[in-house]
């Protein structure tokens, strides 16, 4: 998809596919720290030991050749041509950590997209974009043939929690985006989930 690809309507955010040409904006995005300890998005994708040694350069390299081999890891989101916004989707055999959970286990043998990571620039937080962002998901999953999105969201006991802990999203954005509760193994961790197309 070219870098003037077509934005999601509804709002003054346009939603695209990180793709090689977008590189540097979601650099900018993740800043020196790769958005939380040089994670850059690769803690579901990588074993915990290979995630370990690569934090910082090596898992921005990680995530680097995933987008310039032509595969694209998630979405971004821009306001007024900055990048603002980051949702990581993809299907969920993408995602080894996912795989070996014991929370977050399939619920059942359906072909599933996963959202993994929903981060927001902070001064731009609580402003409804991880909403957009996970309605933007939804449109591209029914556009690479994908039915059903599910997400893992975070419901504190407590009503704040750390942003750095949040980083799945909370239950309230994923149903403001029209998923539903399917399954839940921790007081704290509902799977959410919702199925586009007709």
């Amino acid at each position: 998809m070219s870098r003037r690809s077509r934005p999601q309507s509804g709002s003054d955010l346009e939603i695209h596919p990180l793709t090689a040409d977008r590189w540097r904006d979601f650099e900018e995005l993740f800043g020196d720290r790769g958005a939380c300890g040089g994670c850059w998005c690769m803690w579901w994708r990588l074993p915990g030991k290979e995630f370990d040694a690569g934090k910082g350069e090596g898992n921005r390299r990680a995530m680097r050749s995933i987008v310039e081999g032509g595969r694209v890891p998630g979405l971004l989101a821009y306001r007024g041509g900055t990048p603002i916004g980051w949702c990581s989707v993809a299907p969920h055999s993408e995602f080894g950590r996912l795989q070996r959970s014991r929370l977050l286990r399939p619920v059942d043998d359906q072909e599933v997209w996963s959202v993994m990571c929903l981060f927001v620039a902070r001064e731009t937080r609580r402003g409804g974009v991880a909403v957009r962002l996970l309605e933007g998901a939804a449109d591209y999953i029914e556009r690479q043939g994908g039915r059903i999105l599910e997400g893992y969201a975070v419901e504190p006991k407590n009503d704040r929690m750390p942003d750095v802990f949040a980083y799945h999203g909370p239950v309230s954005a994923f149903l403001a985006a029209g998923f539903e509760e399917v399954a839940r193994r921790s007081p704290t961790r509902p799977i959410m989930r919702r199925v586009v197309g007709g």
